[in-house]
């Protein structure tokens, strides 16, 4: 079974980027967002498996984003991937229920292999 990944970014380059590489990368994406508000609804459609969200949005950002996702879906994975990562952004993540952060500068290369190892941590039966 292919682990699915809901993509959440507001900028369209990197957006697109994300679901290109983790595409190529056999990962299947089931549905990418421009902001925390439409990865809300997205989230409740396509039941993904795993959730990159991006930090500032718009609207609503990524951590308040993983607040609202996680009031209905509280065992979602979710990874922070942003450029703007510090002690105290982490801490309000990991409060909002993220599994883990991510920064964009760490590569797609971080992004994928912990995409993989979340998959077999959290989720062993996904990747049969």
């Amino acid at each position: 079974m292919t682990v699915s990944v809901l993509v959440v970014d507001d900028t369209d380059h990197v957006r697109r980027m994300l679901v290109e590489m983790l595409k190529l990368d056999g990962f299947d994406v089931v549905g990418a967002a421009v902001d925390g508000a439409h990865a809300v609804e997205l989230a409740a459609d396509v039941d993904p498996d795993v959730i990159v969200m991006d930090l500032r949005m718009p609207n609503v950002d990524g951590i308040e984003a993983t607040r609202q996702i996680k009031t209905t879906r509280p065992e979602q994975v979710v990874i922070l991937y942003t450029a703007y990562l510090d002690h105290d952004i982490e801490d309000q993540a990991r409060e909002a229920g993220v599994t883990i952060c991510l920064g964009k500068i760490e590569g797609i290369q971080q992004l994928e292999r912990e995409l993989s190892r979340l998959t077999m941590e959290f989720a062993p039966d996904l990747g049969s």
